[in-house]
């Protein structure tokens, strides 16, 4: 982590502050207390601000916001970071079906980690994950902290076609795909929770900063979650993070 973030422009009408240049979780909550400082700030002439692994990109109205006065702003709220608390981060809680036809790459998974079916539901069930970022597609959550023991290499050949909703591993990552989109991850799972509404308000569930936990779920607890969802009657658990 740089002792002082960096601010970088990023063309006539935005900056990139960068805290550091790597992926850690501590880098991405000085992300996220800076989003919520700007957020809470009403500064005039900001116009949008788009997190990342390791930075938070910043656009501005120059008309309103000179790039040196934003500068100062930036700094002065850099430094006042740690005098209070951050808000808690939330743990959003994703019923999760695992394998069959659910989760077709379930037993290749199991069978690369030499770990048996049920053991790759429970480790990949037990923590917290950590949302660096969203991207790829709507609402598509990058997510932190999967054990190295369920570490898979992706597809050889990537699939036309994902249903939204399935969850995946890729290398050291776990995700979900939102919408239904192509994809070279091992499926495990599906979710029948929607991460990505356009009719919804907000439209996209998760957030940066947040967490994602996934909760094992048999076919009639899914057919039933799907049903609520469908029929909009569904409400998703959410939990604050336990901090200890």
């Amino acid at each position: 982590m740089y002792e002082k973030a960096k601010f970088l422009p990023a063309g006539d009408k935005s900056l990139i502050i960068e805290f550091g240049d790597s992926i850690k979780p501590e880098i991405n909550k000085k992300i996220r207390d800076m989003y919520i400082a700007i957020e809470k700030s009403n500064l005039e002439g900001i116009q949008e601000m788009i997190p990342t692994y390791r930075s938070l990109l910043l656009s501005y109205n120059p008309l309103k916001l000179k790039y040196s006065e934003l500068c100062g702003k930036l700094r002065e709220y850099e430094e006042n970071l740690g005098e209070s608390d951050s808000e808690p981060a939330k743990v959003v809680k994703i019923p999760t079906i695992y394998g069959g036809e659910y989760g077709p790459d379930l037993e290749f998974v199991s069978s690369h980690c030499n770990l048996s079916v049920e053991e790759v539901i429970s480790i990949h069930s037990s923590q917290n994950y950590l949302i660096y970022m969203l991207g790829f597609t709507p609402g598509f959550p990058y997510l932190g902290g999967m054990s190295d023991k369920l570490e898979t290499p992706r597809l050889k050949t990537p699939r036309t076609k994902i249903p939204g909703g399935s969850v995946g591993i890729a290398g050291k990552q776990t995700g979900i795909y939102p919408i239904d989109s192509p994809g070279g991850w091992q499926l495990i799972g599906i979710t029948p929770v929607k991460l990505y509404d356009p009719f919804a308000e907000p439209p996209v569930l998760l957030n940066a900063g947040d967490y994602v936990r996934f909760v094992p779920i048999d076919e009639k607890e899914y057919k039933s979650i799907l049903k609520q969802v469908e029929e909009k009657k569904y409400k998703v658990d959410i939990a604050l993070l336990d901090k200890e």
